[in-house]
């Protein structure tokens, strides 16, 4: 009997050469990524020899990237992404206008027309999520305020390209239309304006539909399958929400898989088992994200290295060095440490998934010719391969600059405004006082009940413009990393009679609660967790009073403070 089995075999032949040529390039002391980019030259059409499907690949690799993006979404809250959109939201912006110009610039010296340019230099400023997500996490900054940074600034990265997908047909229609009327091509600006407004009342209605109901149905259904006791179910519950979201707000909403999935983790990380759905994807996750890889390999021709090395140099030199300069001066404009603005600068020098999403549009439709394309995949394949060596490039480049400029070291040590408290605090909320980790809900209900009680505390909270609010409100705030111990120093935890973590990240708890209790041991701890088991944990480790839950979360919290420390403010 025949069978098709397209789909098997291009699994596995991705797989089997992605383990391999992965194995050595370790050995060989390079990341396993290049390795598997080389894999799917190896398997790809392009090459003599077995040919998987590329279609097939490239399917299963945007699985990857729904599972990556979901996990994504599953570790931040729409507080902490909104904490980073004034330096994200503008910088995104600029930065992709930027380096637009700059390849449309260049496409302009080579001969080509306008409107290649600018698909070629939009090409070129679009980051990879994929790429970008796991060198952070491999660094282990995604949970930095850097790693937020960057995580916005990809998000709106997203967001513009889909609103350049959505509008380079009838963008299209308007260059041919161009070359017969006047009147046609007015026609074609209008519906060019009709379809970005259009698009944008999509998106926007996807996302309130997703914060309003997504966020009281899911939660609620993943209890309702956490309760059956199946790990299987759970895990099925897990991926289908995330896939399935995925693609009903591509096919609904005219929004890209990855931005669908991204948003799908941040409402499902409102359930008390977020944690628990990060774990059981994770081993999918990595899977399938080798398949992007492989699948971004296969597109590539070796023969365009042969042909353009010259160009293929140039795009290279754009993508990593024009995006890294341009990020990193935008991220040290917004008073942000050297250290800090070299990390995101370095995470967005290179290019992925939706440069080639986009150029292969801009193909089918005229836009562009095979010669744009191969450069940018070109770009895609080198950029990506050389990421780990500019990151690795950071710390040196950073003590070299230091070394020279005395600029250079003045932004390196500077101090964030929010980061210390100002020199006029009142004496009270620097001795006997309340440490209040995290003013989201159950942060913001409790300090609203000691400023009733009169109890003097101090604020620590990552969004620094949540520190500038709470500050012109007369608010005694620092913003900061909360797995930097220099945050509760400037909270002066060392002389505080009681640290309360009531930020739902617990990320860096054992951390906090070891540098408290270092500086001051004999400060009472308060700790707020997800469920019962990590409430168990962290109360057979001694962490002091456990809080779980969501509902009587601050009540409780603020009852137990009034009972031991409410009373000592009257002595």
């Amino acid at each position: 009997m025949d069978h098709n089995i397209t789909v098997i075999t291009t699994i596995a032949a991705a797989f089997i050469a992605a383990l391999c040529l992965g194995f050595i390039a370790e050995k060989l002391k390079v990341p396993a990524l290049v390795g598997y980019l080389v894999a799917g030259i190896v398997i790809g059409p392009a090459t003599p020899g077995f040919s998987a499907d590329t279609e097939i690949a490239a399917q299963l690799s945007e699985i990857g990237i729904m599972l990556l993006m979901f996990g994504v979404g599953l570790h931040f809250s729409p507080s902490e992404l909104f904490s980073v959109k004034r330096v994200a939201a503008p910088g995104a912006l600029i930065q992709m206008t930027l380096t637009t110009w700059v390849g449309a610039g260049i496409a302009w010296l080579w001969g080509w027309g306008f409107a290649p340019g600018l698909i070629f230099g939009l090409c070129l400023a679009c980051a990879s999520t994929v790429v970008l997500l796991k060198s952070l996490e491999v660094r282990g900054e995604l949970d930095t305020m850097g790693g937020r940074i960057a995580v916005g600034w990809v998000v709106v990265q997203d967001l513009v390209t889909v609103l350049a997908l959505v509008l380079l047909p009838p963008f299209a229609a308007i260059i041919g239309s161009a070359k017969t009327t006047t009147d046609a091509a007015n026609v074609g600006h209008s519906s060019l304006w009709l379809t970005a407004g259009n698009t944008l009342l999509l998106v926007g209605a996807f996302v309130a539909l997703m914060l309003i109901v997504g966020k009281r149905v899911l939660p609620w259904l993943l209890w309702q399958v956490a309760k059956t006791g199946s790990r299987e179910l759970f895990t099925l519950a897990v991926v289908t929400t995330a896939i399935g979201i995925a693609l009903g707000a591509a096919s609904f909403f005219n929004v890209s898989f990855a931005l669908g999935a991204f948003v799908a983790g941040i409402v499902m990380r409102e359930s008390e088992f977020s944690h628990r759905a990060a774990e059981e994807t994770l081993p999918l996750r990595d899977a399938f994200s080798v398949l992007f890889f492989v699948s971004i390999g296969m597109m590539v021709d070796p023969v365009v290295f042969l042909s353009q090395p010259g160009r293929i140099l140039v795009v290279v030199m754009v993508v990593m060095f024009v995006n890294f300069a341009s990020a990193t001066a935008i991220v040290i404009a917004n008073r942000y440490p050297l250290s800090t603005a070299l990390s995101i600068g370095a995470s967005l020098g290179q290019i992925g998934e939706f440069s080639i999403i986009l150029a292969g549009l801009a193909l089918s439709l005229g836009v562009i010719d095979s010669e744009v394309m191969n450069l940018v995949l070109a770009g895609v394949l080198l950029s990506i391969t050389f990421n780990t060596l500019l990151f690795k490039a950071v710390e040196p480049l950073r003590r070299w600059v230091l070394s020279r400029s005395a600029l250079a070291r003045k932004l390196d040590q500077r101090q964030d405004p929010t980061a210390a408290l100002p020199m006029s605090t009142d004496r009270r909320y620097l001795e006997g006082q309340l440490v209040l980790v995290g003013y989201g809900r159950v942060g913001k209900r409790i300090g609203q009940a000691l400023t009733e009680r009169g109890i003097p505390y101090v604020i620590i909270e990552q969004s620094r413009e949540r520190v500038e609010a709470l500050r012109e409100e007369g608010s005694a705030a620092v913003s900061g990393n909360l797995g930097d111990p220099a945050v509760l120093i400037q909270a002066h935890i060392a002389k505080a009679a009681m640290l309360v973590i009531a930020t739902p990240d617990t990320v860096h708890v054992r951390q906090m609660v070891e540098t408290a209790r270092l500086l001051n041991p004999d400060i009472e701890i308060i700790v707020r967790t997800h469920s019962e088991d990590e409430s168990e944990l962290l109360a057979a480790d001694g962490f002091g009073k456990i809080f779980f839950g969501e509902e009587e979360l601050a009540k409780g919290m603020v009852r137990h403070i009034f009972d031991r420390f409410a009373p000592k403010t009257h002595q």
